[in-house]
Protein backbone atom coordinates (compact mmCIF):
# COMPACT_ATOMS: atom_id res chain seq x y z
CA UNK A 1 0.00 0.00 0.00
CA UNK A 2 2.80 2.30 0.91
CA UNK A 3 4.52 1.60 -2.14
CA UNK A 4 1.25 2.17 -4.57
CA UNK A 5 0.50 5.90 -2.23
CA UNK A 6 4.37 7.15 -2.98
CA UNK A 7 3.86 6.47 -7.01
CA UNK A 8 3.15 9.41 -9.12
CA UNK A 9 -0.37 9.75 -9.79
CA UNK A 10 0.02 9.35 -13.62
CA UNK A 11 1.51 5.38 -12.95
CA UNK A 12 -0.68 4.64 -10.14
CA UNK A 13 -3.52 5.17 -12.44
CA UNK A 14 -2.01 2.96 -15.02
CA UNK A 15 -1.15 0.56 -12.58
CA UNK A 16 -4.94 0.57 -11.12
CA UNK A 17 -6.31 0.79 -14.90
CA UNK A 18 -4.54 -2.42 -15.32
CA UNK A 19 -5.29 -4.43 -12.45
CA UNK A 20 -9.03 -5.83 -12.10
CA UNK A 21 -10.70 -7.22 -9.32
CA UNK A 22 -8.92 -10.29 -7.44
CA UNK A 23 -11.52 -12.19 -5.12
CA UNK A 24 -9.02 -13.96 -4.03
CA UNK A 25 -7.40 -11.04 -2.30
CA UNK A 26 -11.14 -9.71 -0.78
CA UNK A 27 -11.76 -9.67 2.82
CA UNK A 28 -15.09 -9.38 4.63
CA UNK A 29 -14.29 -10.66 8.00
CA UNK A 30 -11.31 -10.44 10.87
CA UNK A 31 -10.81 -7.12 9.34
CA UNK A 32 -7.19 -5.07 10.52
CA UNK A 33 -8.32 -1.39 11.08
CA UNK A 34 -4.44 -0.61 10.80
CA UNK A 35 -4.58 -1.40 7.27
CA UNK A 36 -7.36 0.55 6.20
CA UNK A 37 -5.87 4.02 7.36
CA UNK A 38 -4.60 6.16 4.36
CA UNK A 39 -5.66 8.42 2.17
CA UNK A 40 -8.98 7.52 0.16
CA UNK A 41 -10.99 9.19 -2.64
CA UNK A 42 -15.11 9.03 -2.86
CA UNK A 43 -15.90 7.00 -5.86
CA UNK A 44 -19.54 6.00 -5.77
CA UNK A 45 -22.57 6.46 -3.44
CA UNK A 46 -25.52 4.23 -2.86
CA UNK A 47 -28.95 5.17 -0.49
CA UNK A 48 -32.53 4.50 0.13
CA UNK A 49 -33.32 7.76 0.63
CA UNK A 50 -31.56 9.84 -2.80
CA UNK A 51 -31.94 12.93 -1.40
CA UNK A 52 -29.11 12.96 1.15
CA UNK A 53 -26.80 11.73 -1.58
CA UNK A 54 -27.20 14.07 -3.72
CA UNK A 55 -26.10 17.81 -3.62
CA UNK A 56 -26.26 19.52 -0.82
CA UNK A 57 -27.31 16.34 0.89
CA UNK A 58 -26.17 16.16 4.49
CA UNK A 59 -24.71 12.14 3.76
CA UNK A 60 -22.74 13.26 0.53
CA UNK A 61 -19.36 13.31 1.55
CA UNK A 62 -15.80 13.02 -0.16
CA UNK A 63 -13.49 10.97 1.96
CA UNK A 64 -10.03 12.34 2.18
CA UNK A 65 -8.07 10.20 4.63
CA UNK A 66 -8.67 7.40 7.26
CA UNK A 67 -6.93 6.78 10.68
CA UNK A 68 -6.77 3.99 12.83
CA UNK A 69 -7.28 5.38 16.66
CA UNK A 70 -7.49 3.76 19.74
CA UNK A 71 -9.08 0.88 20.44
CA UNK A 72 -9.83 -0.04 17.24
CA UNK A 73 -11.80 2.93 15.90
CA UNK A 74 -11.72 4.81 13.10
CA UNK A 75 -11.62 8.50 12.24
CA UNK A 76 -12.33 9.65 9.15
CA UNK A 77 -11.72 13.03 7.61
CA UNK A 78 -14.38 14.14 4.74
CA UNK A 79 -15.15 17.09 2.76
CA UNK A 80 -18.97 18.12 2.03
CA UNK A 81 -20.69 20.85 0.17
CA UNK A 82 -22.92 23.33 2.10
CA UNK A 83 -24.84 25.96 0.24
CA UNK A 84 -22.26 26.37 -2.00
CA UNK A 85 -19.14 26.54 0.70
CA UNK A 86 -16.79 23.82 1.35
CA UNK A 87 -16.47 22.61 4.59
CA UNK A 88 -14.24 19.95 6.65
CA UNK A 89 -15.19 17.49 8.78
CA UNK A 90 -12.82 14.90 11.29
CA UNK A 91 -15.53 12.22 12.65
CA UNK A 92 -14.42 9.23 14.86
CA UNK A 93 -16.60 5.91 14.55
CA UNK A 94 -16.26 3.69 17.71
CA UNK A 95 -15.29 0.22 17.42
CA UNK A 96 -18.47 -2.25 18.81
CA UNK A 97 -17.84 -5.77 20.18
CA UNK A 98 -18.68 -6.92 16.30
CA UNK A 99 -16.27 -7.24 13.38
CA UNK A 100 -15.58 -4.11 11.15
CA UNK A 101 -18.54 -2.51 12.59
CA UNK A 102 -18.89 1.10 14.50
CA UNK A 103 -21.09 3.30 16.11
CA UNK A 104 -21.25 6.84 14.77
CA UNK A 105 -22.09 9.77 16.99
CA UNK A 106 -24.32 11.82 14.67
CA UNK A 107 -28.03 12.73 14.32
CA UNK A 108 -30.20 9.55 15.30
CA UNK A 109 -28.61 5.99 15.79
CA UNK A 110 -26.17 5.32 13.17
CA UNK A 111 -23.50 2.27 12.73
CA UNK A 112 -20.79 2.47 10.12
CA UNK A 113 -19.53 -1.22 8.79
CA UNK A 114 -16.84 -1.99 6.97
CA UNK A 115 -18.64 -4.23 4.22
CA UNK A 116 -15.56 -5.36 2.15
CA UNK A 117 -11.94 -4.19 0.73
CA UNK A 118 -8.35 -5.19 -0.75
CA UNK A 119 -6.79 -2.87 1.43
CA UNK A 120 -4.69 -1.49 -1.70
CA UNK A 121 -7.23 -0.31 -3.81
CA UNK A 122 -10.83 0.26 -2.71
CA UNK A 123 -13.14 -0.52 0.81
CA UNK A 124 -17.09 -0.68 0.34
CA UNK A 125 -18.47 0.60 4.02
CA UNK A 126 -22.49 0.20 4.99
CA UNK A 127 -23.98 3.32 7.12
CA UNK A 128 -27.22 2.29 8.65
CA UNK A 129 -28.91 5.43 10.15
CA UNK A 130 -32.63 5.51 12.24
CA UNK A 131 -33.41 9.28 12.56
CA UNK A 132 -37.22 9.75 14.09
CA UNK A 133 -38.10 6.43 13.54
CA UNK A 134 -37.01 6.30 9.74
CA UNK A 135 -33.85 4.22 8.23
CA UNK A 136 -31.53 4.96 6.03
CA UNK A 137 -29.08 2.96 4.57
CA UNK A 138 -26.00 4.20 2.53
CA UNK A 139 -23.25 2.23 0.53
CA UNK A 140 -19.60 4.13 -0.33
CA UNK A 141 -17.11 2.69 -2.52
CA UNK A 142 -13.72 4.21 -1.80
CA UNK A 143 -10.68 4.13 -3.99
CA UNK A 144 -6.97 4.84 -2.98
CA UNK A 145 -6.80 6.33 -6.20
CA UNK A 146 -9.49 9.09 -8.04
CA UNK A 147 -10.35 6.19 -10.28
CA UNK A 148 -11.01 2.52 -10.15
CA UNK A 149 -11.54 -0.66 -13.08
CA UNK A 150 -14.93 -1.16 -14.12
CA UNK A 151 -14.47 -4.68 -12.33
CA UNK A 152 -14.86 -2.35 -8.83
CA UNK A 153 -17.36 -0.42 -10.09
CA UNK A 154 -19.67 -3.88 -10.99
CA UNK A 155 -18.90 -5.53 -7.79
CA UNK A 156 -20.40 -2.39 -5.93
CA UNK A 157 -23.10 -2.68 -8.13
CA UNK A 158 -23.94 -6.05 -7.18
CA UNK A 159 -23.63 -5.24 -4.02
CA UNK A 160 -26.34 -2.51 -3.81
CA UNK A 161 -28.77 -4.76 -5.65
CA UNK A 162 -28.25 -7.35 -2.52
CA UNK A 163 -29.77 -4.47 -0.35
CA UNK A 164 -32.40 -3.92 -2.36
CA UNK A 165 -30.62 -0.49 -3.96
CA UNK A 166 -30.67 -0.67 -8.14
CA UNK A 167 -29.09 1.76 -10.48
CA UNK A 168 -31.08 4.38 -9.73
CA UNK A 169 -30.52 4.39 -6.11
CA UNK A 170 -26.51 4.63 -7.19
CA UNK A 171 -24.80 8.33 -7.44
CA UNK A 172 -21.35 8.18 -9.36
CA UNK A 173 -18.43 10.50 -7.74
CA UNK A 174 -16.10 9.72 -10.60
CA UNK A 175 -14.59 12.56 -12.61
CA UNK A 176 -14.56 10.52 -15.66
CA UNK A 177 -15.45 12.98 -18.78
CA UNK A 178 -15.18 15.56 -16.69
CA UNK A 179 -12.83 18.81 -18.14
CA UNK A 180 -10.75 20.07 -15.76
CA UNK A 181 -11.39 23.18 -14.66
CA UNK A 182 -7.99 24.64 -15.33
CA UNK A 183 -7.91 23.13 -19.08
CA UNK A 184 -7.87 26.81 -21.33
CA UNK A 185 -7.80 28.91 -18.21
CA UNK A 186 -4.02 29.25 -18.40
CA UNK A 187 -3.90 27.41 -15.14
CA UNK A 188 0.15 28.21 -13.30
CA UNK A 189 1.53 26.63 -10.74
CA UNK A 190 2.90 23.00 -10.37
CA UNK A 191 1.34 20.72 -12.80
CA UNK A 192 1.26 18.30 -11.17
CA UNK A 193 -0.72 19.36 -8.23
CA UNK A 194 -2.76 20.48 -10.89
CA UNK A 195 -3.76 17.13 -12.47
CA UNK A 196 -4.38 15.69 -8.79
CA UNK A 197 -6.47 18.81 -7.99
CA UNK A 198 -8.72 18.41 -11.58
CA UNK A 199 -8.81 13.76 -10.92
CA UNK A 200 -10.16 14.29 -7.76
CA UNK A 201 -14.09 13.68 -7.13
CA UNK A 202 -14.05 15.78 -4.56
CA UNK A 203 -15.07 19.79 -5.18
CA UNK A 204 -13.39 20.82 -2.65
CA UNK A 205 -10.49 19.73 -3.53
CA UNK A 206 -11.23 20.52 -7.74
CA UNK A 207 -12.33 23.83 -7.32
CA UNK A 208 -9.97 25.35 -4.54
CA UNK A 209 -8.18 28.23 -5.41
Amino acid sequence: MALLLLLPLGLGLSLASAQELNLQSVVRGNYDPAKVSGVWYSISMASNDMKRIQEDGDLRVFIQEIQSVANGSLQFFFHFMLHGDCVEVAMVCKKTEKDGEYTLAYVGDNRVCLWETDYLLYATFHLHSVRNGTQTRVLALYGRIPELPHSFLHRFERLCRKQGLGPQNIVSLSTRGRRPPWLGAGGGGDPQARLRAALSPDPCVRYRR
